[in-house]
């Protein structure tokens, strides 16, 4: 007659295995899809109104940036979209590590901030053109005076509320964005529900 197996005997240490499995992939399916999927982000200050508020939480689409490192290549969102990066200023208790502002200007182009007004140059356009007049552009006059060419591998980024200090972005001392910093364009609000909204992706 065969003796019965240890888990036969016990079989509540059966169901404690078959719980711990589970709990184990669900961990590695949450850490795989905020890696490589999705991941989640609040918003925390002024810097986006009108279009995003503090308390704000947002769905950032990693699929894209996922397929262009598959591919060995750097991801470039859009002129215009709402992006999350690392702050390449942060350092630990000082600034917030992740930031999200709007993609203004690439690699090559020059960006001036004269008298209110954004202006963007590159080859299709030596004379300049105004990128805000794509979109629902800041409702207040961009401030500061600023003059700079993209460097290579980078992205020039603002926020929307762009009086005075409101928003720290390329124009006044967190410079361009590196592409590799870029964790993904942000596709929904999902917080507050009054406000969700879908976003250029």
């Amino acid at each position: 007659m065969m003796e019965a197996s240890f888990l036969t005997r016990h079989p509540r240490l059966k169901d404690i295995g078959g719980f711990v499995i589970f709990v184990v992939c669900v961990i590695v399916g949450t850490l795989l899809i905020n890696t490589f999927v999705f991941r989640s982000f609040s918003v925390t200050g002024p810097s986006m109104e009108q279009t995003l508020y503090t308390g704000d939480r947002l769905i950032v689409n990693r699929l894209p940036v996922t397929m262009a490192h598959l591919q060995n290549n750097s991801y470039t969102p859009k002129r215009g979209q709402i992006i999350v990066f690392k702050n390449p200023l942060y350092s630990p208790g000082s600034e917030d590590m992740n930031l999200v502002k709007r993609v203004i200007a690439f690699a090559g182009e020059r960006v001036t901030v004269k008298d209110g007004t954004l202006t963007v140059y590159n080859k299709a356009h030596p004379q300049g053109f105004h990128p805000d007049d794509s979109w629902d552009g800041p409702g207040s006059p961009t401030s500061g005076d600023t003059e700079v060419t993209v460097p290579e591998g980078s992205i020039f980024v603002a926020g929307d509320h762009r009086q005075g200090s409101y928003s720290l972005d390329s124009r006044n001392g967190l410079g361009t964005v590196p592409l590799y910093d870029v964790i993904g364009p942000v596709s929904l609000r999902l917080w507050p529900l009054t406000k969700v909204q879908g976003f250029q992706v």
